[in-house]
């Protein structure tokens, strides 16, 4: 099969993805072989590519926003998927199911935790294995394009909206509008919410203003209002402190990224007195995601998205880098 296969780190801008004929693989007795229709990109993928993720084994086939349909299953698979369903393989690949982050509902944390694209090979090939629990049933409301970004721009960027406390008559803050945030916003509407976004792009902050956002500017620009609940896409750490300014009293700033640059030095009454919280978000439960699939189709929500063939991976990586994709890129096998 044909698969653009990570042999060695470097700066997207030096193309380290190489297109190699390499064996299909074969599924293990709990897993299931998905011939692959699809595969987001995500910034995980460019931190992945250039080393920005310590635990990285090489090589690796990249991508963890899959959609395809299942070819063949192990021999001690539980008959959730029939040769020829249509599947989702998301980020969280497997875990202990044992430790007590698991046992207590907590698997986003499992010590023992592998992930599509960087303990597994993920998406940017022409197949890929994954173990059935872990595998997505895809809502018939989208297709194959649409419901790649959900698979970990939608789940993640959804327990982040989660976790930063927004609800009915919240003020929501998001800042950088990339492929995670287009989807949040939409979640956060239908929730009721006001939202205000923060991008340098004008493209970006366009792209906002037609999905619903009341308010849009640079993270410089002072909003209307304080935000209640804030989620921060962009991997920048300069960030933090003008978020944390911009929170209102007993409000929570969600850090949503994988990998961020280095936070600058916070001000005690500045930026968290009176009971502001500033958290981070780790991955993603299966429990997210089947609440966010469920979710996007009664919404429903609406995917802006570029395609390009998978041999262009490098190129999408290095747009991606460069802020230039609006919405979602989506690699087509």
């Amino acid at each position: 099969m044909k698969a653009m296969v990570l042999g060695a780190f470097g700066p997207s801008e030096a193309a380290p993805l190489e297109s190699r004929e390499v064996p299909i693989p074969e599924p293990g007795p709990d897993e299931i072989l998905v011939r692959v229709s699809c595969c987001g990109v995500c910034h995980t993928d460019l931190h992945t590519v250039e080393g920005d993720l310590a635990n990285a084994t090489l090589p690796r086939v990249p991508g963890h926003q899959v959609v395809g349909t299942v070819v063949r299953s192990g021999g001690m698979t539980q008959g959730r998927f029939a040769a020829g369903s249509r599947v989702g393989v998301a980020w969280l690949h497997r875990t202990c199911g044992a430790c007590r982050f698991c046992l207590s509902g907590r698997e986003n944390l499992c010590e023992n935790a592998a992930f599509t694209g960087l303990d597994a090979d993920g998406g940017y090939a022409e197949y890929v294995k994954v173990p059935e629990a872990f595998a997505y049933e895809i809502p018939g409301t989208f297709g194959d394009i649409e419901a790649a970004p959900l698979l970990c721009a939608g789940i993640v960027g959804f327990r982040s909206l989660r976790l930063s406390g927004a609800g009915p008559g919240s003020v929501v803050g998001l800042y950088g509008f990339g492929a995670s945030a287009h989807i949040v916003l939409q979640v956060a509407k239908h929730w009721g919410c006001e939202v205000y976004v923060f991008s340098r792009s004008e493209e970006h902050r366009a792209l906002a203003r037609d999905l619903g956002a009341s308010w849009t500017g640079s993270a410089e620009e002072v909003p209307p209002r304080k935000v209640g609940s804030a989620v921060v896409f962009a991997p920048a750490g300069g960030l933090v402190p003008p978020v944390l300014r911009g929170l209102d009293r007993g409000g929570t700033a969600a850090l949503a990224g994988i990998s961020m640059t280095p936070i600058p030095a916070l001000d005690y009454g500045l930026h968290l007195y009176h009971e502001k919280v500033l958290r981070s978000v780790a991955n993603a439960t299966r429990r997210d995601g089947t609440d966010f699939l469920r979710l996007a189709a009664e919404i429903p929500i609406r995917i802006k998205a570029r395609t390009f063939p998978l041999a262009e991976a490098n190129a999408v990586l290095r747009l991606l880098k460069e802020g230039r994709i609006t919405g979602a890129a989506v690699l087509t096998v």
